[in-house]
């Protein structure tokens, strides 16, 4: 008995398939308004700056998404804390008892060096800031990969008195500023991108300059510098405090070449950063005292678990 194969016909059924791929505009019609709505929305935002409301918002949704994709390394991290041996503990001991001696015995020293400093201040009438100033530590939540940009995002905002040009700073210098706070994160410029500048000068005999970004994170120029100036290799950098932006005093970076030629009227003068760009995971944030806002409370020293 031969089975024969038929094909029903549903009333309609081709029509309807035509009808859904040809329905509506045409998918290059549909990605060329995408792409011009886009242009317009950045240049829009470029100019006027009418969206950064609309990245603060979404900063707050993205932040629990940072939270969890910063999770695994986390908890990786706390299970191999957690499973070191007891030897490698107390060598571990031994060695920060060591070094706590160091510094302890560094710390009585500047003490002193900062008594005589206030006094021979107070003597010449001159005023003298404190050390101490308001300070927050925070912790790196994700780093910029774009090779033209210098930028770091850390887990701070504008809830803990965060501000736009605020310092930052690590445990060996200056390491740049805050350029966006949100409400939980905030973007920092790093010292080394080409878009930064900072006021510096020579520990050694007050020279003042500016550390211009280069683009590489061991590397910072001094423009404009005259080929009769004092200034060698191993010179120490610090920030001098013009402009109000940056403290005085705080390390920024070393010279390491200085290259004079006869024929040019400047020097090529390059320095390397104090700070550890690539390396650190906690940065320090700092406010200054004569420029604090009215009405903000003061801001906690805490550290970051």
């Amino acid at each position: 008995m031969a089975l024969r194969w038929t094909r029903s016909a549903r009333p309609g059924g081709v029509d309807a398939i035509k009808q859904l791929f040809t329905a509506g505009p045409p998918l290059l019609a549909r990605l060329l308004g995408l792409v011009f709505l886009s242009i317009a929305l950045m240049t829009l935002d470029h100019r006027q700056h009418h969206l950064g409301s609309v990245r603060g918002a979404l900063s707050v949704v993205v932040y629990p998404l940072q939270l969890l994709v910063d999770l695994p390394g986390n908890t990786a991290e706390w299970f191999r804390e957690s499973l070191a041996t007891r030897r490698q503990l107390q060598e571990e001991n031994f060695s920060l008892r060591k070094k706590q001696l160091v510094l302890n015995t560094q710390l009585q020293k500047l003490e002193s060096l900062e008594a005589e400093n206030r006094h021979l201040r107070a003597l010449l009438d001159s005023s003298f800031q404190v050390g101490e100033r308001p300070m927050l530590i925070a912790a790196l939540l994700s780093v910029d990969m774009d090779p033209y940009r210098h930028q770091i995002e850390i887990n701070k905002g504008s809830l803990d008195n965060l501000f736009d040009g605020q310092p930052l700073l690590d445990s060996k210098g200056i390491m740049g500023q805050l350029i966006h706070v949100g409400p939980f994160t905030s973007t920092a410029m790093l010292i080394t991108d080409p878009a930064h500048a900072i006021p510096v000068q020579v520990n050694r005999n007050g020279l003042r300059t500016i550390a211009l970004g280069t683009g590489k994170l061991d590397q910072l120029e001094l423009p404009n510098i005259p080929n009769n100036a004092d200034i060698r290799v191993g010179d120490l950098l610090v920030s001098s405090g013009l402009g109000g932006r940056f403290p005085p005093g705080y390390p920024v970076a070393e010279v390491y070449e200085v290259e004079q030629d006869s024929g040019r009227a400047f020097s090529r003068v390059m320095a390397r950063p104090r700070a550890q760009l690539d390396r650190s995971r906690e940065v320090l944030l700092v406010w200054q005292e004569q420029i604090k806002q009215p009405g903000l409370p003061e801001p906690p020293v805490e550290e970051t678990p």
